[in-house]
Formats: structure tokens, C-alpha cells, sequence
């Protein structure tokens, strides 16, 4: 391939698509999105700052906790500047580097917060199952390097793939189908061969996303068959509702996933403002609800959060 075709299609441009229908109201659309967006930043800043002052959480489940929020934390920030942008009216496109890093980030903390619910996971099921060796189990070394078994999982495997985005010859029309780019757009739009990036881009959800859904699923089978053998009702409903916030969190991690997928192969005839609009639910639905459900269904820190607010207000 010749010089001047690298340099045509590196430097294309590709049209972000907004939320068709609604161009005319954008300015108003702008406002719950912007509200969103702040709640994503505050509420997964809140957390972190609670757990890092709290003495009292510097505990294993509270560590992972904090590793969640920060992954939605920055999960919110890598689109906020497309999404915003797109409804504030400065942006209309995007470059081919700027979309190829943004997708390298976006599939890349996919694949971490997956990576941390599994940790987490295994948190409630030593917890649980094994609470006399809890403590000799997870370590404070040990969490280390689980965190760093999960930052190099979500960050190394992926750049061969991404990597490969940049040499690809983009000849179709370059609309992309969200406000943000994904890895499974780019390749849509390319005349190249694009097996590589199939192959390996499956293996990848196999490998990390499905695998960490079933290996979540059965330390939830070990969980439950360890609760029902515990004698006492009362101390079978305190055990079980330690996993209550866990579960809410793989649930509107995995259920926006499942749904995102099921539009992307089933729903060719909806409107495209459907297959927007779940997109942007799969990246943001997390990162604005894992602040919530872990505020309302953690004693610890509802308690420190009313405890910060009553503070301030006195």
C-alpha cells in the first residue's frame, strides 16, 4: 500500500451520531446528560474519598469497592467529551487516533470492571465460605497484586487488536453508529482484511467477559450451597444480603451488555435512535448506578456519607 493512501485514510474524519430525531432539542437534551455525567464524577469521587479517609473501611471488599469506582469514574470521563461535545454543538467528528484511543479505553475498562466484579466475587465467597481464613486469605499483598493481575489483564491483551485499527483501509461511509467510538464500528467501515480483529476481538469477550460472567455465577453456586447449610434462618438472610449490593452491580453491568447485543443482532429494523440510546445506557448505566446501590445497601458507608454531609452542613 502506498504512502499517500496510509496518509488518506489515517487521517480520515468519522461522524459521531448523536441521538437521530433529536438534533432540534439537543440544548435540552444536554441538561440530564450533563446531570448524569456529574453524578457519575461526584458520586464515584464520593466513594473513593470515603473509603480512603474511613479507617474502618480499609478492608478487602472496600478496596475492590474502590477499584470499581474508579474504573466508572474514568469509564464516564473517556466519553463524556464526545457525548457532551456532540450535544453542546462543538464537535460533529472525530479523528481516526483520537477514535482508535477512545475505543482502546472504553473496551479496556469493559474488560476491567468485568475483572473486578469477578474479584469481588471471590471476595463474598471467601467471606462467606471459608470467614475463619478470611483475613489470612486476602492479604493486603495479596489485593495488590489481584489489582494488578486485573489492570494488566484489561490493559495488555487488548493493543494488538486496537493497534491493528490504525493500518486498516476505511472505504465505507464513516458514520459512526454512537457518540463514542467501539472497536465493532470501526471494522464495520473498513475494506481491509478484518479476520484478525474478529477472531481475536471474540476471543477476547469469551475470555474476559463471558468467562467472568460463569466463573461470578458459580462462586454464587458455592455461596448459596454454603448459605442453605447454616442452621439459622437469621444468619442465612445476614449472610445472603452482604451479596445483595455485589449482585445489583453485575446485574446493570451484564444486563445493559446482554441488551446492547441483542438490539446489535436482532434489531436491524429499530430505530437507530434505539441502538444510541443503548449504547449510551451500556457505558454510563454502571458508572451512575454503582455509587447508588453501594451508598444505600452498605452500612459502612451510608453511615460515613451522612456522617460527611452532616458535618458540612454544620
Amino acid at each position: 500500500m502506498s504512502a499517500i493512501s496510509i496518509l488518506n485514510f489515517n487521517n480520515s474524519r468519522f461522524i459521531l451520531t448523536g441521538f437521530p430525531g433529536l438534533e432540534v432539542d439537543y440544548l435540552w437534551f444536554s441538561i440530564p446528560s450533563t446531570s448524569i455525567y456529574a453524578i457519575v464524577f461526584l458520586g464515584n469521587c464520593m466513594v473513593l474519598h470515603v473509603i480512603r479517609t474511613e479507617q474502618s473501611l480499609h478492608q478487602p471488599m472496600f478496596y475492590f469497592l474502590a477499584m470499581l469506582a474508579l474504573t466508572d469514574l474514568c469509564m464516564g470521563l473517556s466519553t463524556m467529551y464526545t457525548v457532551l461535545g456532540i450535544l453542546w454543538g462543538f464537535i460533529q467528528d472525530i479523528s481516526l487516533d483520537a477514535c482508535i484511543a477512545q475505543s482502546y479505553f472504553i473496551h479496556g475498562l469493559s474488560f476491567m470492571e468485568s475483572s473486578v466484579l469477578l474479584a469481588m466475587s471471590f471476595d463474598r465467597y471467601i467471606a462467606i465460605c471459608h470467614p475463619l481464613r478470611y483475613s489470612s486469605i486476602l492479604t493486603y499483598d495479596k489485593i495488590i497484586k489481584i489489582g494488578m493481575a486485573i489492570l494488566c489483564r484489561s490493559t495488555l491483551l487488548i493493543p494488538p487488536v486496537i493497534i491493528r485499527l490504525k493500518f486498516l483501509n476505511y472505504c465505507r461511509p464513516h458514520i459512526l453508529s454512537h457518540s463514542f467510538c467501539l472497536h465493532q464500528d470501526l471494522i464495520r467501515m473498513a475494506c481491509s482484511d478484518i479476520r484478525f480483529n474478529s477472531i481475536y476481538g471474540l476471543a477476547l469477550v469469551i475470555s474476559n467477559l463471558l468467562l467472568d460472567a460463569v466463573l461470578i455465577l458459580i462462586s454464587y453456586v458455592m455461596i448459596l450451597h454454603a448459605v442453605l447449610a447454616i442452621a439459622s434462618q437469621e444468619e442465612r438472610i445476614k449472610s445472603l444480603q452482604t451479596c445483595v449490593s455485589h449482585i445489583c452491580a453485575v446485574s446493570v453491568f451484564y444486563i445493559p451488555i446482554i441488551g446492547l447485543t441483542m438490539v446489535h443482532r436482532f434489531g436491524k429494523h429499530l430505530s437507530p435512535l434505539v441502538h444510541v440510546l443503548m449504547g449510551n445506557i451500556y457505558i454510563l448505566f454502571p458508572p451512575l448506578m454503582n455509587p447508588i446501590i453501594y451508598s444505600i445497601k452498605t452500612q459502612q458507608i451510608r453511615r460515613r456519607i451522612q456522617r460527611l454531609f452532616y458535618l458540612k452542613v454544620m
